[in-house]
């Protein structure tokens, strides 16, 4: 049976985020981020009330909920101007694979202070010489007694210098027939000796900044292995779903701040004695975003729905990137307008618009590319052969 209303508990929800957001709004966040500080302030009001950990099984402290409430609540944050990375990362993805693959002590570990949003944890998998093909990851761990011994290179690493720990996706091993890795999942302190980090300037305005990671040799017991040994890449996607909707779910946020601000613009500005809206060459445009990022949420809400029901792993696949597609190209197109409707303004730092186009933009490339998603389309929805 079809529905389209959120549950009244889904709306609270949302209510709820959205006034303590607007407390902080976009203003709070690029101060933030041009200042180098880390919003704390914000991620701290949000964790105490629980909103950060609405993913976490209850038996640990947290919500009970799914990835639908997630974003939700990451959906409203970027909607006041607050597109936070690490909740892409931290909630959406190691703490989701962690409550699924976890041990009992992993998760009484850990778990609970995802729940309260005290724990902040990066997630590592990207190299230099990987990028989307998981299967070259290079970065090893070797057993050695009662501990592995982790060395590689990550890199585009986002928020290392604020998170407590990283889940790091390393190769134990290769597939005699293929030669492919078999990975495995460790949760690595950033504070081990033998981990070094180097921040990536990048040109995007954010509090969470982009690191390479060195592991030189680093020590982690055997008891920081998530799952099984080899068994990496099934966990991985597990938790890569949940990235790709909580990504989409954040770009959607993004599209309506800048429509909301385009349309009150619109409404305000006169030329030749009418409001610049009441022209079609401005109206129109803003309308066309504002349909487009409308399908994107109703995507997002799809594949988080599949997401959470599991009802089908493949369909909640197909939708997950779809819907992170969407909502990429919806952001986008309605940050573009929304510049176009302010003329000069636009790119005025007072008018808070442009400094998100570098997030957006990101999002069409990260956590995996529009290419790469129309690839698997193209495999996995229409049967088309295989292109690389």
């Amino acid at each position: 049976m079809m529905n389209f209303d959120e549950s009244p508990e889904q709306a609270m929800l949302r209510e709820a985020v959205a006034s303590v957001a607007a407390k902080y709004g976009h203003d709070y966040y690029t101060s933030c981020a041009r200042s180098g500080a880390k919003a704390d302030e914000l991620w701290n009001e949000l964790g105490a009330a629980g909103y950060l950990g609405v993913n976490v099984p209850e038996a640990f402290g947290g919500g009970g909920m799914g990835i639908s409430e997630l974003a939700i609540v990451v959906e409203e944050l970027a909607a006041a101007g607050c597109p936070l990375l690490l909740l892409v990362v931290s909630p959406a993805i190691c703490a989701t694979i962690i409550a699924r693959f976890g041990t009992e002590e992993q998760k009484g570990r850990w778990l609970p202070r995802f729940a309260t949003a005290e724990l902040k944890m990066a997630f590592a998998i990207t190299e230099p010489d990987a990028g989307s093909n998981s299967h070259n990851i290079s970065t090893t761990a070797r057993r050695d007694g009662d501990v592995y011994r982790i060395s590689g290179t990550k890199y585009y690493i986002s928020g290392c210098d604020e998170a407590e720990a990283a889940l790091v996706v390393t190769r134990t091993g290769s597939d005699p027939d293929t030669g492919r890795g078999r990975l495995s999942l460790f949760v690595v302190d950033l504070d081990s000796p033998g981990v070094e980090k180097t921040l990536i300037p990048v040109e995007i305005v954010a509090p969470e900044k982009q690191f390479t990671l060195f592991f030189d040799g680093v020590e982690v017991p055997a008891d920081r292995l998530v799952g099984g040994e080899g068994d990496g890449l099934r966990q991985v996607f597990f938790g890569l779903n949940p990235e790709r909707i909580i990504t989409a779910a954040t770009a959607n946020g993004i599209g309506r701040y800048a429509i909301e601000k385009a349309a009150a613009y619109a409404r305000e500005r006169s030329v030749w004695g009418v409001p610049i809206g009441s022209h079609q060459g401005i109206s129109h445009p803003l309308a066309r975003a504002k349909v487009e990022v409308e399908l994107a949420r109703l995507m997002c809400s799809k594949a988080a729905w599949a997401y959470d029901s599991a009802a089908d792993a493949g369909r909640a696949g197909e939708a997950a990137n779809m819907a992170k597609y969407a909502a990429a190209e919806a952001a986008l197109g309605a940050l573009d307008h929304a510049i176009q409707v302010h003329g000069g303004n636009g790119l005025s730092s007072e008018y808070g618009i442009a400094d998100l186009w570098g997030m957006a933009r990101l999002m069409r490339t990260a956590p995996v590319s529009r290419e790469m998603i129309l690839n698997f389309v193209a495999q996995h929805s229409l049967g088309l052969p295989k292109s690389y």
